[in-house]
Parts: structure tokens; sequence; C-alpha cells
């Protein structure tokens, strides 16, 4: 499985070859979030699946990328669609790189 950066996710996000998706759970979501990335909660995915992108290479993220890596590796083992990647470090390691979100600094 792939892993981005924060920065190489970013760049890649708003150059429009990637989509992301945050699988953090809601009261995190509502804490830190970064704008325009969709939440699909990790412990709702089978249920909300069709929210996923399916057109583009899809970054996985949480809060550390844990669980966002074994959504990746989840959605890559389904097959049938664009691959998907972990952001490294999770929102912390966004956040720590000075990119764009809303709330509270993650910890």
């Amino acid at each position: 499985m792939r892993e981005y950066t924060a920065r190489e996710a970013f760049e890649a996000w708003q150059a429009g070859s990637v989509a992301i998706v945050d699988v953090r759970e809601e009261k995190e979501h509502v804490v830190t979030r970064i704008d325009g990335v969709p939440l699909v909660p990790m412990s709702e995915l089978e249920d909300r699946l069709d929210e996923v992108p399916t057109l583009l290479p899809v970054v996985v993220i949480c809060r550390s990328g844990a669980r966002s890596a074994r959504v990746a590796d989840y959605l890559n083992e389904l097959g049938g669609r664009p691959e998907a990647a972990n952001l490294e470090g999770g929102i912390i390691a966004w956040a720590a790189e000075g990119l764009p979100y809303s709330g509270e600094t993650p910890r």
C-alpha cells in the first residue's frame, strides 16, 4: 500500500489527482477537520462504502495513520476501484506541516 506524506497528499488533492477521505469518528471530526474532505467513519465504512470516491485514487486519513492504513488495505482488497493509500501520520502530520484545517490543533 502506498503512503503519502501530508504535503504530497495536499498537493495531489489540490491538483485534482486524488480524493481524500477522513475515517475518524464524528466526535473527532467536529473538533478538527479538513474543509472539503468527506467524513466516512471507519465504524460505518461498510454501510457507507458508496460515499468513498471511486473515480480517483483515494488517500485515507485518520488521527495518526493507523486506522487509515487498515481502511486503505480494506479498500484495496475489495478491488474494482482506484488505489487507496494511507496518509502517513494522519491529521497530526497534516497540521504539523502547516496545511489548512479548521478547529483545534490535533493531538
